[in-house]
């Protein structure tokens, strides 16, 4: 016998359906969602409004902005258009990579002036954190890491007086990039002014155990990126979808044959996940994604699924 549904129910069933998908994304509450404008710059261009409607379509409602100023101009966007956009879609902006020459003693005065300018753009979307990278790994010696650290300090200074924590950001092929370098940074920093804000990925592909390094540090977490990895040599040139071509003895061919999406790599994230939850973290964690093999929307929606079905009963 076949039924015929009435329109009462066939709108019953896709309401029932499309909450099903919402109770698919990430929850949000303890820990909070975002993604990383970086990811777009590896893609052909599109409009910020177009970021924010992935954003909020996949349960990721935060974004960490890079290359600032230059973004604006990069989106053909103003700052009160930005700040438009993200409001109606209940939306964050959270943080700003923030880099500068730290190791640079005759450069300070434009460290403090950058930073200063980037948490004051920062502050009119309710941010509180600053992700700062170190210098190229080219500056790295001795008296260059101590300058560094003592910028950090100065720049976390600055940045409590102005409602900011800011906090180290490890990297690859940059002046903190091992273990025992972000040991080292952390012990020559203070902990009242500078923080850890560490990148699961870089930590792995640094040579580190990523949960035993940020469990280490947990009493000074701001930030995280959940970036998942594994070294993986390319067989074939990495092309971008922006056209870009990267031959695959490159080490950035390498390096982004290696970056995956949450749980396909080797980074143990349910591990870290228990620390945040050790320590009651109530804060933002980043997607990082430095690529994307099927697009934004779909590593993303992904992601989001591996957060809902393999962390969430951890600590949501």
């Amino acid at each position: 016998m076949t039924h015929t549904l009435t329109r009462r129910q066939a709108l019953a069933a896709l309401a029932a359906t499309f909450a099903q998908a919402a109770d698919r994304l990430p929850a949000n509450l303890n820990v909070k969602w975002a993604v990383t404008l970086a990811l777009w710059g590896h893609f052909k261009p599109v409009k910020f409004t177009d970021v924010l409607d992935i954003m909020k379509d996949t349960g990721f409602p935060g974004i960490r902005l890079t290359s600032f100023p230059q973004l604006l101009a990069t989106y053909q966007i103003t700052a009160a258009e930005m700040e438009r956009e993200v409001s109606k879609r209940d939306l964050s902006v959270i943080t700003i990579s923030f880099s500068a020459p730290f190791h640079d003693p005759t450069q300070q005065e434009k460290v403090i002036s950058s930073a200063r300018e980037a948490m004051l753009f920062l502050r009119r979307f309710g941010a509180k954190h600053l992700v700062c990278f170190t210098p190229d790994r080219k500056n790295l010696s001795e008296f260059t890491f101590r300058t560094m650290c003592d910028s950090f300090n100065n720049v976390g200074e600055l940045a409590n007086a102005m409602g900011f924590k800011a906090g180290l950001h490890n990297h690859m092929d940059q002046m903190v990039e091992t273990p025992a370098e972000i040991d080292r940074c952390m012990k020559l920093t203070d902990p009242k002014k500078f923080w850890f804000s560490p990148d699961t990925a870089h930590l792995l592909l640094g040579g580190g155990d990523a949960a035993a390094i940020v469990r280490k540090h947990k009493d000074r977490l701001i930030f995280l990126d959940y970036k998942d990895a594994k070294w993986t040599e390319p067989t074939a040139d990495f092309v971008e979808d922006n056209g870009k071509v990267y031959p695959k003895d490159n080490k950035t061919a390498r390096f982004l044959n290696s970056i995956y999406d949450l749980g396909d790599g080797a980074v143990d994230f349910p591990a870290i996940h228990k620390v945040l939850k050790d320590i009651n973290y109530k804060g933002w964690l980043c997607v990082d994604l430095d690529t994307a093999r099927k697009g934004p929307r779909a590593s993303y929606e992904r992601c989001g699924q591996y957060v809902v079905n393999k962390l969430e009963n951890i600590y949501k």
